[in-house]
């Protein structure tokens, strides 16, 4: 395991320095990067909307118009380009939906208005021969139809059906001031073919109305003074300079093929946007620092390497994310972070193992090759289970839980590979320089390594315990149920922030209560100057969500800066809530699946038993202390999911491995508790390591970061609990037997010497 041909050597380290080159531009600033030559790599981690500002909405295409959804699609993007935005984020995505991301965003209740305005512009003429009343009343005469304005009161005009021109006849639309009459007006230019028409029934029609119609609704009916030549025309309406101006971009744009709604916003202020960057740069040192002082301290020149290890594969998860342009989020930061004090557990597997082969009488060398030997299936196990978590995440995830999922899935990988390459190849020169006579002591020790609890002879009490604790989550569900933000049940949420000192909270209570939005919540965020304003779901359809968002706006938006929009419509909510279900219960069935094939079914059904316990025991924490349940909280009870097994497989690998050197001679309990007692050094380890990383996450992350980080806090010490008092047990009672898993070793009692 310490021989390296001097390909793989040339190849590893070609490895690690791809990583570093490609990883470099993020330390530079832009302006620096262009100054350097341009064969030089400059390629920079793309920002997600959370870390740079801007907005994401999803939008529903008419059910009825679904194969309109590519045309859809490019209108939509020819507006954003008319907005500005070169380069929108426009994907489609199934059943007609189409996800829009728009950074740096200055006005995300304007790119709603352009977005979803279906923009179906016509002049029509206007037939007086009837009055409209009787119209109304009657039936209108062939060929004619009733449409009413924007005013309000609407008013009522007869128009013919057959327009006079339409959208495809505008070639170019301008907003811009009346010298005249000083109110804001479009200017047009027509086709050839809407020129001709519309100059002849100008002719034809002096002293007559047209009604210039938008979505079926009229904007104005001017009379026709006099014929108008020409290709050029104004529209003058019930419309502000900015709603002139937009509308005149949708005429330039076109018209949608298919009417769209906006079922999902989520919106960040770049403020907002730049500090989440600031805090998750710290976090991610301050966590790393914590993470490789605790290993020079645990394990001295060992630790050294891990920690270079370490660094190399942050260093190798951000040249991924560089490399194939996928943004990195403020989820993915924490994802980083937990990789981070993760990462360090395959280290730990390896050193612990070479300390006990060390102090079984191996030599030095003997005990660093059978230290990586005998961990490597250990680690695979261990880092699958996490892996089937993180791709479940990654596939049925959405916003900041796929964020998470990505980078947690790219730390695996470079985990693995930092690991059984690049730490085993500096391990392998340190040997072969300095010839070390003794395994590098530590300056701290935190287990002793000859421990002997009996944690079997607790087992009635804690699984009595732990079967009590599930039951009480489930009635408490039941009964009381979960506190679900809008990410689940739908609705509004707004963060507030006031230039001007603490906000009064009365009189917001008060002006929102007039604007007759439903369920309303009020609490300070942070500091006296911010407040966050969460709206219950209204349960009239997408429509009605949208419109909580705009009346709040249009309430607050002058006196209050608004750094944070989220509006999840009913439909969004529904398969936000449903996803999140079939990832728990995927996972589970998947990494089940993995245990049973990996080992018997006994381990398979007590792993899944334990893990089930945990999701368990943290939605009882959820009920319990009313936290909000949102995407946050599906990717914390996922990551432990993934971390609880990873614990109970840790344990489990050493159960099967001393079943199988001392088999039916020895009873089970002794051998579950030699198993536990053996990788107890691990296990506390690697928990401890992992919470130097989740206490920067809750200092330096935002409110749903402080929320992830305390889930998994808390989840580590339950899933801890679980793989030492739970998932053992279970075993005994499955009724596991040594037999079941002996090889043909002969069988010896377990002697002091084989515990670490």
């Amino acid at each position: 395991m310490l021989y390296f041909s001097r390909w793989k050597t040339v190849l590893i380290w070609t490895v690690v320095l791809a990583g570093l080159i490609l990883s470099l531009p993020n330390a530079f600033t832009q302006s620096q990067l262009d100054s350097l030559p341009d064969w030089l790599p400059k390629k920079q981690l793309a920002l997600g909307l959370d870390l740079e500002g801007g907005s994401r909405m999803r939008l529903q295409v008419d059910k009825e118009h679904l194969p309109d959804t590519d045309a859809t699609v490019a209108v939509l993007t020819r507006r954003l380009s008319e907005l500005g935005y070169a380069n929108p984020h426009v994907v489609t995505e199934r059943n007609g939906r189409v996800l829009i991301e728009v950074p740096g965003l200055y006005d995300s209740q304007l790119l709603k208005d352009i977005l979803s305005l279906t923009g179906e512009l016509s002049f029509r003429m206007v037939d007086s021969s009837v009055p409209v009343q009787q119209a109304i009343d009657g039936t209108p005469p062939e060929g004619d139809e009733v449409v009413y304005s924007f005013d309000d009161p609407p008013v009522a005009y007869l128009v013919k059906k057959e327009p006079l021109v339409t959208n495809e006849n505008f070639v170019d639309a301008q907003a811009g001031i009346d010298t005249a009459t000083q109110q804001p007006v479009i200017t047009f230019h027509l086709d050839s073919v809407g020129a001709d028409r519309f100059s002849k029934a100008t002719k034809a029609g002096i002293g007559q109305s047209f009604a210039i119609v938008l979505d079926n609704q009229v904007l104005s009916a001017p009379v026709i003074q006099e014929a108008i030549p020409g290709n050029t025309g104004q529209i003058a309406g019930n419309f502000d300079l900015s709603g002139a101006s937009n509308l005149a971009l949708v005429m330039r744009a076109g018209s949608l093929p298919a009417s769209v709604t906006v079922i999902e916003e989520r919106t960040v202020g770049t403020d907002l946007g730049a500090a989440s960057v600031s805090y998750g740069k710290i976090a991610a040192l301050v966590g790393a620092a914590l993470v490789i002082l605790f290993m020079l301290l645990t394990y001295g020149l060992l630790g050294v390497i891990a920690s270079i290890a370490l660094v190399v594969n942050v260093i190798l998860i951000l040249a991924v994310l560089t490399l194939f342009g996928a943004p990195l989020t403020l989820a993915g930061v924490a994802g980083i972070v937990l990789t981070i004090g993760m990462a360090v557990d395959s280290n730990v597997l390896i050193y612990e193992r070479i300390r006990e082969d060390r102090r079984a009488g191996f030599s030095v060398i003997q005990a660093i090759d059978s230290g990586f030997a005998r961990a490597l299936a250990t680690i695979v196990d261990a880092n699958v289970t996490t892996l089937i978590a993180a791709l479940v995440l990654f596939t049925l995830g959405s916003g900041p839980v796929h964020g998470f999922a990505l980078t947690v899935t790219i730390g695996i990988v470079t985990t693995l590979f930092t690991t059984f390459t690049l730490t085993r190849l500096l391990v392998s020169v340190w040997v072969q320089r300095s010839k070390p006579k003794e395994v590098p002591g530590a300056l701290l020790k935190l287990v002793p390594y000859n421990t002997k609890i009996a944690f079997m002879k607790l087992r009635s009490l804690t699984l009595g315990f732990s079967a009590l604790s599930s039951i009480a989550a489930i009635a408490l569900f039941l009964i009381i149920g979960m506190n679900f933000g809008i990410d689940f049940k739908g609705g509004t949420m707004v963060e507030m922030q006031s230039s001007e000192g603490a906000i009064d909270l009365d009189d917001v209570y008060s002006r929102l209560d007039e604007l007759n939005i439903g369920d309303v919540k009020i609490e300070r965020f942070k500091s006296d100057d911010r407040a966050l304003i969460t709206v219950g779901s209204q349960g009239e359809g997408e429509d009605a969500e949208q419109t909580v968002g705009v009346k709040i706006r249009g309430e607050f938006q002058d006196e209050y800066n608004l750094p944070r929009v989220d509006v999840i419509g009913p439909s969004v909510s529904s398969e936000l809530s449903q996803a999140g279900i079939l990832a728990v219960g995927l996972c589970l069935v998947l990494i089940f699946a993995y245990v049973w094939f990996r080992f018997e079914w006994h381990f398979a059904l007590g792993a899944i038993l334990a893990t089930i316990h945990d999701v368990l025991l943290l939605l009882l924490m959820f009920i319990v202390f009313k936290m909000e349940f949102n995407l946050w909280s599906i990717a914390a009870l996922l990551a432990i999911v993934g971390y609880s097994l990873n614990d109970t497989v840790v344990i489990y690998d050493r159960v099967r491995e001393n079943l199988r050197k001392y088999g039916s001679n020895v009873s089970l309990s002794s051998i579950l508790d030699a198993s536990i007692n053996q990788t107890l050094s691990r296990t506390i380890l690697t928990s401890l390591a992992t919470f130097l990383a989740l206490i920067v996450l809750y200092l330096y992350g935002g409110d749903d970061v402080r929320s992830f980080a305390l889930t998994i806090g808390v989840g580590i010490i339950v899933a801890t609990y679980s793989s030492i008092f739970v998932a053992g047990p279970l075993l005994m009672l499955f009724g596991l037997k040594g037999r079941d898993v002996m090889d043909e070793q002969h069988p010896a009692p377990i002697t002091d010497e084989s515990r670490i």
